[in-house]
């Protein structure tokens, strides 16, 4: 399993203890793996949204997923899912994390992009979102 799968797996089991659901306060759960465009889910509400684990302070840029999908999802004219960002850095005891929701991201934030031809997927077209810094967002969880 690679480290990206491993980091990624472990951040949304991270934010479903940490944090509930921004929109009624319930508990969130994990949807199921490849489950398109979503991996938690409110357990009281319809709240969906995208989970991303970065290790690194808060930055403008982090890997998003697949481009398929989600341009035929913005092509059917539905909006890019809410996004949860589990951003964790340093070491030792100064370990610090914030998770940030992120519940409008405009069209403009994703940028695609397309795997070399060596890379273990070959010429997988995927997207990182951009311009984060500058977006509305609410804090969930900050541990300094």
């Amino acid at each position: 399993m690679s480290h990206n799968k491993v980091c990624g797996d472990g951040g949304e089991a991270e934010v479903i203890k940490l944090i509930r659901c921004p929109n009624c306060g319930k508990e969130l759960q994990r949807l199921p793996q490849n489950y398109p465009l979503y991996d938690v889910q409110c357990t009281g509400c319809a709240f969906r949204a995208q989970v991303k684990t970065s290790l690194s302070t808060p930055k403008n840029t982090i890997f998003g997923a697949g481009w398929v999908v989600i341009e035929k999802v913005m092509k059917a004219g539905f909006t890019v899912p809410p996004l949860i960002v589990n951003f964790k850095w340093g070491n030792g005891r100064t370990k610090k994390q914030e998770i940030r929701f992120y519940p409008f991201i405009p069209k403009d934030n994703l940028k695609k992009f397309q795997l070399s031809s060596k890379a273990p997927q070959p010429n997988y077209k995927m997207f990182n979102y951009i311009g984060l810094m500058q977006l509305p967002h609410f804090t969930l969880y900050e541990r300094r």
